[in-house]
């Protein structure tokens, strides 16, 4: 573990929390290290929902997005940034105003290409599954 990379500055104070998980209300609750594991809750706003009152599979997409991409981004030295290459997602039932929970694991890590894993549940329910590949790069 690389303490001087940017996701352990954030988790130790010494970075601001960036705005896009500020606006999803992110909040790590753990992380696992060697396993590449994380866990994170997000808070669905009212401004996340669509005409059906639900929330907006975009917003779920972002909660899923930045529950893998921390997953693999504790993992990282401090001159490493693995941006996403693609996101699948997969929508299993509606998610409404509230606390969303977020699991996300790395798969596979190979040299430079990662795959991801990630799942958002509320009230005990998976809502949304997504898988994802990104790059290592050099900042």
């Amino acid at each position: 573990m690389d303490r001087n990379a940017f996701f352990w500055k954030i988790q130790d104070g010494r970075l601001p929390q960036p705005q896009a998980a500020r606006t999803l209300g992110a909040n790590i609750i753990s992380v696992d290290f060697d396993t590449g594991a994380i866990e994170i809750e997000f808070e669905g706003k009212e401004e996340f929902i669509n005409p059906a009152g639900k929330i907006q599979g975009g917003f779920l997409s972002a909660m899923l997005d930045d529950t893998m991409g921390p997953a693999l981004a504790a993992t990282l030295k401090a001159d490493e940034f693995a941006p996403t290459l693609d996101l699948h997602v997969q929508f299993l039932s509606p998610a409404v105003p509230g606390k969303l929970h977020g699991v996300g694991r790395v798969v596979r890590r190979g040299g430079a290409v990662c795959f991801l894993a990630g799942e958002l549940s509320q009230g005990g329910k998976v809502v949304a599954t997504a898988i994802a590949t990104a790059l290592i790069r050099k900042l």
